[in-house]
């Protein structure tokens, strides 16, 4: 699964290529480097929740205009925080997993792997990766540098994008919250009022409870 992942993330990035102005080498560079995906990807399959709470509940690896995110079934497991992650030795889900695959000589070091993602991505001159603990699911989110997708610095075609991408992520009935986060706004007010209103006035996304608009109770969501 890892290496079907990885290829799926090298056919579906862009190439490019560069010129190195001090050697005036050509070499290609893919979107994001490919250590942290792999990484990342790694750390999702190894600390993912295998119980019986996240059954027929798949790793997602989602492509966007402007982001990569990995979403992973489970939040942190153990006492470790968000702000923590990399500095201090984590709890381990699934030691026995994991010793596996230190064995096999797929992972070096079970705690190397946050580090290694934001050491690729500084060196790839990209901004830091955000670590998202939410309601029963982790993810992981890499941006392209000076893109704005979600916040209103928008280029041609990135208001279509963003609309189908709501779309879909709206067949499982969403709160305000997780709407909000998946825009990536801390304001759920505002995601919901810019984004997600004008998409119910259009008939596009329903909502659960429509005399009530304003419930904290509230979800959003499309039909099949």
């Amino acid at each position: 699964m890892l290496e079907e992942a990885l290829q799926f993330v090298r056919r579906n990035m862009r190439h490019r290529t560069i010129i190195d102005p001090d050697t005036g080498k050509r070499a290609d560079r893919t979107d994001y480097p490919l250590t942290a995906v792999r990484e990342a990807v790694l750390n999702a399959l190894v600390h993912r929740d295998y119980s019986m709470h996240t059954e027929a509940m798949p790793i997602q690896l989602l492509l966007f205009e402007d982001r990569m995110e990995i979403r992973n079934p489970g939040g942190i497991y153990g006492r470790i925080r968000v702000d923590q992650l990399g500095k201090v030795q984590p709890d381990t889900r699934n030691p026995v997993l994991a010793m596996a695959l230190e064995v096999l000589d797929v992972t070096e070091n079970r705690y190397s792997g946050i580090p290694t993602i934001r050491r690729e991505m500084e060196r790839y001159g990209l901004p830091q990766p955000e670590f998202i603990d939410e309601r029963g699911s982790f993810k992981v989110c890499f941006r392209k540098k000076g893109e704005r997708y979600m916040t209103g610095e928008h280029r041609e075609g990135d208001e279509e994008e963003r609309q189908r991408s709501l779309l879909l992520y709206c067949r499982t009935p969403r709160t305000k919250k997780e709407l909000s986060t998946f825009l990536g706004l801390h304001s759920t007010s505002y995601a919901i009022q810019k984004y997600v209103m004008p998409l119910v006035e259009q008939g596009k996304i329903r909502m659960s409870m429509p005399d009530k608009p304003k419930s904290p109770r509230q979800l959003f969501y499309t039909e099949e």
